[in-house]
């Protein structure tokens, strides 16, 4: 059975191949511009969180996002210097440091290191979504598409951990007026 990812993929694909190469509007080349600062900027917090962390399982889960970071953020790199866009300019590299050599005072607890990591992907994700319904050229969509769907099933993973160690916050209960009780 064809999954909606594997159709939106294979009609990508097929108008992508077909499709005459106009420059990129203005709203495609910011959208790019964004998701690319959005990596590198998630790149550097990932970093600090490495750098404060000794638990295996949040170190495991941000090593993954930091690859897949790298690999998003090297993809839009290209695409971007292929279509003559300037890349925006990010916080520097963190260098590596010994987690228990961080006072406490500055120290991030894995609550905030994985709630943090969280927002970020979320941010991505919806990131990915606007952008990539405003794109026209499809060779831009099926970036943004790709990237979307890498962060998704991420974000699954990741909310399975919080969920599991007890770090994910949830929103206050609604509970509608007259609503029947259950």
């Amino acid at each position: 059975m064809t999954t909606i990812f594997e159709a939106v993929k294979d009609f990508l694909q097929l108008n992508l191949d077909n499709e005459p190469k106009n420059p990129l509007h203005v709203g495609e080349v910011m959208s790019c511009w964004y998701y690319l600062a959005l990596m590198d900027e998630a790149t550097i917090y990932i970093q600090i969180g490495l750098n404060t962390t000794s638990d295996d399982d949040v170190l495991k889960i941000l090593k993954e996002s930091l690859k897949q970071c790298d690999t998003q953020g090297t993809r839009f790199k290209d695409f971007m210097k292929k279509e003559g866009i300037h890349l925006p300019p990010t916080s520097e590299q963190r260098p590596n440091s010994d987690p228990n050599g961080v006072p406490l005072g500055v120290k991030l607890t894995h609550d905030e290191i994985m709630n943090g990591l969280s927002i970020k992907t979320v941010a991505a994700i919806t990131t990915c979504a606007t952008s990539l319904s405003q794109s026209i050229r499809n060779d831009v969509g099926a970036l943004f598409t790709q990237c979307m769907l890498e962060k998704m099933k991420f974000g699954s993973s990741l909310k399975d951990l919080m969920r599991k160690r007890g770090w994910i916050r949830v929103p206050p209960y609604y509970y509608a007026p007259g609503l029947p009780k259950q």
